[in-house]
């Protein structure tokens, strides 16, 4: 139970509802709702989780993968980047469902996610398989599943200060 996999079947599991919304008929109003409330969820308690497990130890054992300098510089990026995705989340949630502006708001929120995957999938993750032990991997990848389990209908998305974020966890 790694949290890297973990981090990437979530990661997976978000693309696969991203792309049933844009499946889904707009006069199929529940369904979107539906989809579009597990989805939000899954963003919300995610990126949560990564803050609480993952980013802190990252910030403590990475060195920088992929195109980034540093641990610090992944980490800030990262929780801008999450900020993004819950504004972005909380957008959708102000348009009516299955009309022109919901649908922007939904590709402009997978934007802001998809960018966000990509760039961690080649820093932060990789950095953490380099300089993480597996002893460390699996046992927050069992933090991890725990709070997303104990978390199935989200969190309350609060935005973080990158810097902020970074001071108060290394």
């Amino acid at each position: 139970m790694d949290i890297t996999r973990l981090i990437e079947d979530d990661h997976q599991e978000q693309r696969r509802l991203f792309a049933l919304i844009d499946d889904i008929p707009d006069k199929e109003t529940a369904a979107l709702t539906a989809v579009w409330g597990r989805l939000r969820a899954l963003l919300d308690a995610h990126a949560e989780a990564e803050e609480r497990f993952f980013y802190p130890e990252l910030l403590k054992i990475g060195k920088g993968a992929g195109d980034s300098d540093s641990a610090k510089d992944e980490t800030k990026d990262a929780i801008k980047d999450h900020n993004e995705i819950r504004d972005a989340g909380s957008a959708v949630e102000k348009c009516k469902v299955g009309t022109k502006d919901w649908r922007a708001a939904v590709a402009e929120a997978n934007k802001a996610n998809s960018d966000h995957m990509a760039e961690e999938e080649r820093q932060g993750l990789a950095d953490f398989r380099q300089h993480g032990t597996l002893e460390l991997r699996q046992s927050l990848g069992i933090r991890f599943a725990e709070f997303q389990s104990n978390h199935l209908t989200g969190v309350n998305p609060v935005d973080k200060d990158p810097d902020e974020y970074v001071r108060e966890n290394q």
